[in-house]
C-alpha cells in the first residue's frame, strides 16, 4: 500500500526541486532524509517537510514496517503562474513569470 502526501501550490519552480526529487527517488525513506538533510537548497526543506508527512501518513494508517519504507515515487508539476510586468526601455515592458509548483511523494 502507498502512503502519499502532496504539497501544492508550493512557491518555487518545479525546476529547481526536481534535481532534488531525482536525489531521493527509490531510496529509503531515513536515507532520503539524510540526504535531504544536508542539501543547502530551499527545495529540499519543501521537499524533506512533504517526505515527513508521508511517514505520518504511514504511521497514522499503521503502516506494518515504518522503518522499511521506501520512496517508490516522487513527482514535481508545474503549477500556476503569477505574471507581472516589468517596465524596459523605450517605454515597453515584459512579463515574468512567478511560478509555483505540485511536490508529491509516495512511499511504499
Amino acid at each position: 500500500m502507498a502512503y502519499k502526501a502532496k504539497h501544492r501550490f508550493a512557491r518555487i519552480s518545479a525546476r529547481k526541486v526536481r534535481p532534488l526529487a531525482d536525489l531521493i527517488r527509490g531510496k529509503g525513506a531515513d536515507e532520503a532524509l539524510d540526504l535531504l538533510r544536508y542539501q543547502p537548497n530551499r527545495g529540499a526543506r519543501m521537499l524533506e517537510k512533504v517526505l515527513r508527512s508521508a511517514l505520518a501518513n504511514a504511521e497514522d494508517r499503521r503502516a506494518p514496517n515504518v522503518e522499511g519504507l521506501v520512496v517508490v515515487d516522487v513527482r514535481v508539476d508545474g503549477g500556476p503562474m503569477f505574471k507581472r510586468m516589468r517596465p524596459k526601455a523605450r517605454g515597453m515592458a515584459s512579463i515574468f513569470k512567478k511560478r509555483m509548483s505540485h511536490i508529491s511523494v509516495a512511499l511504499e
